[in-house]
């Protein structure tokens, strides 16, 4: 005998299915039921929803609550010569290695970066790199800047190529709002690391907590905080408070250059309640305290 089943009982037993099997395997997945009209729309419209509101909570659980992940990239107006800020998988530690600093501390890849000392036509001859993002921090206040910082995976050679702080760090480029009338729209907010421990090299680091540590400056000679004399996290902030308007950031990168070889991995970049976890496939922005 053969059955025929018309197009809204086919509708309602596809949905079905798929309500069954999404209940079956999501956490906390409850059974979708609902009154079903003389043909069964009822029932196909409900389980439509159920499933679609279901999926749509697990799509919202994996991304762990946090935004800002799709806008990274170089910033190809503040880059220099030819060097390489490629997201990737890795790296691993040198042979041998095991333990936790042995593979990136957030999933399986990192931000590489490869920067030259000597290869370009202009003077100085180093390359310069900032990987980062241009849109989803731009208007943030400077001054709610709460938490900054990365992992950073350092090598022995780095440091004979340019001394233990030999490192990428991190920029804002912001508008910082201050002075007489406060017509100076732009500085650079440039975060130097301390080295790390030698324990640490060929490895990676732990988290480098940029409010507690390395030394802060801006460029263009706004403040006291210069490259000359630079400041601490706390030091850098109270410059910028002036009773004017607030500053503002603009752009958010991990930078490297002008200076000297290094070739390294970056990971974990934090900037206030978000880690954002580079991956060869792209970065995911991990709000800290939801995974």
């Amino acid at each position: 005998m053969k059955v025929r089943f018309g197009r809204s009982r086919g509708r309602v037993l596809a949905v079905a299915a798929l309500a069954a099997i999404v209940a079956s395997t999501v956490p906390g997945a409850a059974p979708a039921s609902a009154a079903t009209g003389s043909d069964g729309s009822g029932l196909a419209d409900a389980i439509t929803s159920f499933v679609t509101s279901t999926l749509s909570g697990v799509a919202q659980a994996t991304d762990g609550g946090a935004a800002r992940s799709e806008h990274w990239g170089v910033i190809t107006r503040n880059t220099i010569g030819s060097p390489v800020a490629a997201l990737r998988n890795g790296p691993y530690g040198s042979y041998g290695g095991t333990g936790d600093a042995s593979e990136p501390p957030y999933g399986t890849g990192s931000l590489g970066i490869e920067v030259a000392d000597n290869s370009t036509s202009q003077s100085p001859g180093a390359e310069k790199v900032d990987f980062g993002n241009e849109v989803d921090f731009y208007g943030d206040s400077v001054l709610d800047l709460e938490q900054v910082g990365f992992h950073v995976f350092q090598t022995s050679e780095n440091v004979s190529n340019g001394g233990p702080t030999n490192l990428p760090g991190i920029r804002f480029e912001i508008d910082p709002n201050v002075g007489t009338g406060q017509s100076d729209n732009y500085s650079v907010l440039v975060w130097q690391p301390d080295a790390v421990p030698v324990a640490s090299l060929n490895r990676w680091s732990p988290y480098l907590d940029a409010t507690t540590s390395g030394t802060w400056y801006l460029t263009g000679g706004e403040t006291s905080c210069t490259q000359g004399t630079p400041c601490t996290f706390t030091g850098l902030k109270q410059s910028l408070d002036d009773g004017g308007n607030a500053p503002t950031i603009l752009t958010a990168s991990i930078s490297k250059g002008r200076d000297h070889l290094w070739v390294g991995a970056v990971d974990g970049l934090r900037i206030n309640d978000d880690i954002y976890d580079f991956e060869a496939g792209g970065v995911n922005a991990r709000r800290v305290g939801r995974g």
